[in-house]
């Protein structure tokens, strides 16, 4: 989820502010670091782990280390044997151009794999939108195609997956849209969001399964999560999470696949510490959210 989480995945993003941390790249003495064979414009040596991230972004990351993006970076940085650093920028549109392309940092913890922004890795997880409503209401999600749907006031961060969904079923009128970019020093429309669940204001509402699983293990009130299903011709609703680095360093790219192979199941155990709803191959969830 690079350039706002592809703009629409990742979706907790978004902040307009200016960037709190520069750390310059390193030129490492080669007796005291790792060195990696080095392809056209690949950094040959590196004495540590500078990781793009957001500053203010739970639960992905944050400045105080408390995102599982941030305790990933951490698991990584250990396989790798370097210490972990931050370039922190909020995730907006120009936050590769501004971190990974301006080479202040080197390896960006989430984005959609494929996403032709970066060089992505290997996946280490697969997620989902979800709908998500209070768990003791007369109500079971299984599609849009529920009548109930017509006269329920739906929650949608804008412009994110979802959002074709209500269009194609005529749901728009009932939809409450909360902003996609903003000021996230300031606002949290995900949170803002689950907190209108609880209080009613909302009836149901939809979003990416890591921020939903984070906001269902805080919320005073139990709330059922359900996998938003794919429909043909729509955008998808599930996808892999891989990390990203510049395209052309095929030897970092390796050495962190082979950093996530070899922790995969302390990345794993993370993720089900933050509620994130996990899926297997075949798109079934292999964590009860």
């Amino acid at each position: 989820m690079t350039e706002c989480r592809n703009r629409s995945l990742h979706l907790a993003v978004t902040t307009v502010a200016a960037i709190v941390v520069l750390v310059g790249l390193t030129v490492a003495v080669a007796r005291l670091s790792p060195a990696y064979p080095q392809a056209p414009g690949e950094i040959l040596d590196r004495t540590e782990l500078h990781v793009c991230a957001d500053p203010n972004n739970l639960p992905f990351s944050n400045e105080k280390g408390e995102g599982f993006e941030n305790r990933i970076a951490q698991v990584i940085g250990d396989e790798l044997k370097l210490p972990v650093s931050y370039v922190f920028f909020p995730q907006v549109i120009g936050f590769v151009r501004n971190t990974l392309r301006a080479r202040t940092c080197d390896l960006i913890m989430g984005t959609a794999a494929g996403d032709d922004i970066v060089q992505t890795t290997s996946p280490y997880y697969y997620s989902t939108y979800v709908a998500v409503y209070l768990r003791d209401k007369d109500f079971q999600f299984t599609d849009f195609n529920d009548p109930r749907l017509k006269t329920m006031r739906i929650g949608i961060i804008s412009a994110t997956p979802p959002s074709d969904l209500l269009i194609r079923h005529d749901l728009m009128e009932n939809a409450k849209p909360y902003a996609l970019m903003v000021d996230t020093r300031y606002d949290s429309p995900t949170r803002e969001m689950v907190d209108d669940i609880q209080s009613g204001a909302v009836d149901i509402g939809l979003l990416w399964g890591p921020i939903a699983g984070y906001y269902a293990k805080e919320a005073k009130q139990p709330l059922a999560m359900v996998p938003v299903p794919n429909e043909e011709g729509a955008p998808r609703m599930d996808y892999h999470i891989a990390m990203g680095v510049r395209n052309n360093e095929p030897e970092w790219r390796r050495h962190i696949n082979a950093a996530i192979a070899k922790r995969h199941a302390e990345l794993t155990a993370i993720l089900r510490d933050y509620g994130v709803p996990l899926l297997d191959e075949q798109g079934r969830l292999t964590s009860a959210p």
